[in-house]
């Protein structure tokens, strides 16, 4: 007995029929639902996509983008949209719509001539369902959502293709089987012109018939859906048609499941949420939004909103595998200060936003009349100045063009380190005390602000008053430069007048007049009530009675000037050098290190500044020194 089992063979041109070359637009089958393995956290599964109708979401897929292998990183990816899009049950299809653009054309046409033909879908899924199939983990989307539609070299779906089904005829096969244990039949085709193309050797050399039987072994393998590495294997095996079918009917009877594809598994490595210096920040910034109720606590960080100092030591320590029952809280913080690194970290980062926030807040009247830079080491810094460009002159009849030159002056200064170390005790952390860790950072950063503000104002006292010695061999406040009053008198409409005439009319190192612009009036408190008066806006009824200083200069009162009776009048810092101070490059402003304590029970938290100061130019300050 044998039975008869028929085959559908499904000859076709390469070319897809649905593809309408004025519109541009192609059919294509999106899925099949085929099963693709692939990889988690707990090990190779199948996947599987359900083509029911309920469990489809096609709202974002029609009008959706066909991508070129799922790219999706600029518009040059973008190939076409979706037209329309549909599922039965069985199987996803869609009306795509090819771009006009020069670039896609090259795409355009292999699709026309059937040589790019494959597809994939882009999705996301929003319910699995999970059983097991001969001991293998299954997965089913049923309830999923198509995003895109790409052109592949591969699919992971070997039914995801455009459709050329259209152009195809069909015609029936038999296979005889033997369940007798014979020897299987050939595969035999009824019609005579098949049977003819099928079953004779065509006459001719070796070559034509090479080329007639490898013919014959193609179209055997699409009509039992074999691959090329099967007519491949075949095809150098030299078989002959007939030996080529019944190692196809072999194929078939061997192949019990569905071809199951494996995809290669892309893994985008992001920032980990446990990456240890990531964690530390989070705490950090967790334990700073607790002294800080203005700050925007970030999403990563609000795990740690409402944790201890304590409560943040258990956690690294159980990151770390060590054992934390029956540990008091003074234990837990000794033994994470001890036992890890982040801890301290974890602290120095708090207390860093903390002294930063103090340190920008701190009043500094004289840091506001200085120009702020950076220096790339602890070297000299030289500044150099250039003259004024040399005037323009008319030419005479030869028409020749004189050449000029700049003089130049150099002034120098250097970054120095400035540090000091505090401690923040195991008691302070076991007893959640913020108040006395906050209060004690805060203290730090004004400490900072200060020393900057201190090394500014004994910059600008130094030789006794009349500033440091400059390149030139004299005090920055001197006779010679003319930014020093002949005798000292108190602010008034003559001093403040002749102030302002020295500015206007300085030299500059081509002894042309530079007309510098008065813009501040720096003085100690002292003298603030008394300034005030001479700058206030005044409505005179009379010309005599006008104030002429009113809202032309900008009033800094600076608390650590030693003197009570002397002034300065300066010019903008953007518009001519004068005073300047710099942070080493990457450092600007303080910087806050932590370890585990040596020389406290606790944490050291050590607070390094890298600041420098020195005045570049004299043509921009006056001084007087009051009476």
């Amino acid at each position: 007995m044998t039975e008869a089992a028929e085959l559908l063979a499904r000859r076709a041109t390469l070319a897809p029929a649905t593809a309408d070359p004025e519109a541009r637009t192609v059919e294509v089958v999106w899925s099949t639902g085929a099963p693709v393995r692939r990889r988690d956290m707990a090990g190779q599964y199948i996947e599987r996509l359900s083509l029911a109708r309920e469990a489809v979401d096609l709202s974002r897929l029609e009008g959706a983008s066909v991508l070129d292998a799922h790219r999706q990183g600029a518009v040059g990816d973008v190939l076409g949209s979706v037209r329309s899009a549909a599922v039965d049950g069985k199987r996803g299809t869609a009306l795509i719509q090819f771009s006009a653009r020069p670039e896609v054309e090259a795409v355009w046409q292999d699709v026309v001539a059937g040589i790019l033909r494959h597809v994939s879908v882009g999705y996301s899924v929003e319910e699995w369902t999970e059983t097991s199939e001969n001991g293998a983990r299954v997965l089913t989307a049923v309830r999923w959502t198509p995003h895109e539609i790409s052109l592949v070299p591969t699919p992971a779906d070997p039914g995801a293709h455009i459709r050329m089904e259209t152009e195809m005829t069909d015609t029936t096969s038999t296979v005889a089987a033997n369940n007798a244990g014979q020897s299987h039949s050939d595969i035999v085709e009824p019609s005579n012109d098949v049977q003819n193309r099928t079953s004779t050797v065509p006459e001719g050399n070796d070559a034509t018939t090479r080329a007639a039987t490898n013919t014959e072994i193609r179209s055997i393998a699409r009509v039992a859906g074999l691959d090329q590495s099967w007519i491949d294997g075949q095809i150098d095996a030299g078989a002959d048609p007939d030996s080529a079918r019944r190692a196809a009917f072999e194929a078939l009877a061997s192949r019990s499941a569905p071809t199951i594809r494996s995809e290669q598994v892309r893994v985008e490595v992001g920032e980990s949420q446990d990456d240890p210096a990531l964690r530390a920040r989070q705490m950090g910034e967790a334990l700073y939004a607790r002294i800080n109720p203005r700050h925007d606590l970030s999403e990563p960080a609000r795990r740690y909103a409402y944790s201890t100092p304590v409560d943040m030591a258990k956690e690294l320590l159980t990151l770390r595998g060590e054992s934390t029952m029956a540990l008091s809280p003074a234990s837990l913080v000794t033994r994470a200060l001890h036992t890890t690194s982040d801890f301290p970290i974890i602290l120095g980062d708090t207390v860093g936003r903390v002294l930063r926030d103090a340190y920008q807040t701190a009043p500094s009247g004289i840091r506001r009349l200085g120009r702020q830079t950076t220096a790339r080491d602890f070297r000299a810094v030289n500044k150099i100045m250039l003259g004024e460009a040399p005037l323009l002159e008319k030419l005479n009849e030869h028409g020749e063009i004189k050449t000029g030159t700049m003089a130049e002056a150099r002034e120098a200064y250097k970054v120095e380190t400035w540090a000091r170390k505090i401690g923040i005790t195991r008691q302070v952390l076991v007893n959640d005390d913020l108040g006395a860790f906050s209060d004690l950072a805060r203290r730090m950063g004004q400490a900072a602000a200060e020393t900057e503000a201190r090394i500014l104002v004994t910059l600008l006292e130094a030789g006794s008053g009349n500033g440091p010695t400059m390149s030139d061999g004299k005090t920055l406040f001197h006779a010679d430069h003319g930014n020093k009053a002949g005798a000292g008198a108190a602010i008034s409409d003559a001093t403040l007048s002749a102030a302002r005439l020295a500015l206007r009319t300085q030299k500059g190192i081509e002894d042309r007049t530079i007309r510098v612009t008065p813009r501040n009036l720096l003085v100690p408190p002292a003298l603030e009530t008394t300034a005030e008066k001479w700058l206030a806006t005044i409505a005179p009824a009379t010309a005599t009675d006008a104030n002429p200083f009113s809202g032309s200069l900008n009033l800094v009162v600076e608390p650590r000037l030693s003197s009570a009776t002397r002034w300065y009048v300066s010019a903008d810092p953007g518009e001519i050098d004068g005073l300047e101070f710099a942070y080493l490059s990457g450092s600007e402003g303080p910087q806050v290190e932590s370890r585990s304590g040596w020389d406290v029970d606790g944490v050291e938290i050590r607070v390094i500044l890298d600041f420098g100061a020195g005045f570049i130019d004299h043509r921009g300050w006056f001084m007087n020194a009051g009476a």
